[in-house]
């Protein structure tokens, strides 16, 4: 285990709105809206005038998590990338809570560099008994200033726990913990302002250097369900650039749509993932038709670790950096593949 105190360098912080920043008509309950300023929602966070760490903020965008899109994302690394190169020790993103497992990642992509980029947000917004956000945001901050998570990507510090970004899930839709990391467990925790690194990531995804992404790539992801006939797969024809499978177990799929993914497969990259929450895609276990070996042997990509909303986000990112198909594989492969000494 390693601990550090904070580095005492400028902390970034970038508001986008979300429960954290929602409040609702005066004596009314329900229906929260964001309102709160980035400025706003750091005046409320007790203790950061110890933190030993300087902030300054920036409005970036006040909507509900559900409405960011990946335009909103691209903007943002953007504008994170400038100020990692003005000097920052570390930037947070406080947002909705609904996406930040796909923010997160898409953000460890696009700012592939060595300052900590940390997400946080709040289960309960700020009319609540117990709410979270003031505690997040500080325990975020004390994260992006620690020189600790230096080179490990853009993480998630959420209920004074460290996950990072390629493994972290929201597990529960109410809870004030409702974030882990299924696969892989925390790899730190914020105690007593200080960061506590447990574990490193085997892995670090990078996207080719292929120019910046733009608007005009559309990815999918279609669920299969027992007793599913591919009329969903069907329809995905013709209709985007990339597609993920959220398959059955370690990778599987009824027999009798195999034909209409391996149609697909040979038109664009199929990314093969598992619906169930933790654990790889296989590669060789099974042999029966719809079975992980029969599907990565008809062109399908395997997703490795990561879960179905992740691989999307992997897959769009390059797509829109103009990478093909071999390069896609590529890509996946280290989060498919066995670690090597």
């Amino acid at each position: 285990m390693a601990a550090s105190h904070p580095a005492g360098g400028p902390v970034a912080v970038f508001s986008l709105g979300g429960t954290i920043a929602m409040t609702g008509p005066p004596g009314e309950r329900g229906g929260v809206v964001p309102t709160l300023t980035g400025q706003q929602l750091l005046a409320s966070v007790p203790g950061l005038d110890g933190a030993a760490v300087s902030v300054t903020v920036h409005d970036f965008r006040r909507v509900p998590g559900a409405s960011l899109t990946m335009a909103d994302l691209t903007d943002l690394a953007a504008a994170v990338s400038a100020q990692i190169a003005a000097g920052v020790a570390g930037v947070v993103i406080i947002q909705g809570t609904d996406t930040i497992e796909e923010s997160a990642f898409a953000l460890d992509l696009l700012c592939p560099g060595e300052v900590p980029v940390v997400v946080t947000g709040a289960m309960r917004s700020p009319a609540l008994p117990g709410a979270d956000g003031a505690a997040n945001i500080l325990a975020a901050i004390q994260a992006a200033g620690s020189p600790l998570l230096r080179g490990l990507g853009c993480t998630v510090v959420f209920a004074d726990e460290i996950h990072a970004a390629c493994y972290v899930r929201k597990t529960h839709t109410t809870s004030i913990t409702a974030f882990s990391s299924p696969s892989a467990g925390p790899i730190g925790q914020v105690v007593e302002g200080e960061v506590r690194l447990l574990t490193r990531p085997a892995h670090r995804y990078r996207l080719p250097a292929a120019g910046g992404p733009h608007a005009a790539t559309r990815t999918g992801l279609v669920m299969i369900t027992l007793g599913d006939d591919g009329e969903l797969l069907r329809a995905a024809a013709g209709r985007f650039d990339g597609l993920v499978v959220a398959a059955l177990g370690a990778g599987h799929v009824p027999a009798s749509i195999v034909p209409v993914l391996a149609g697909l497969a040979g038109q664009i990259p199929v990314v093969l993932a598992s619906r169930t929450g933790a654990g790889p895609v296989l590669s060789a276990t099974y042999g029966y038709p719809g079975s992980e070996t029969d599907l990565l042997s008809r062109g399908l990509i395997s997703a490795g670790f990561l879960d179905p909303v992740k691989a999307r986000i992997l897959l769009h990112l390059l797509l829109a950096v103009g990478a093909g198909r071999d390069q896609i594989a590529t890509a996946f492969a280290p989060v498919s593949a066995p670690v090597r000494p």
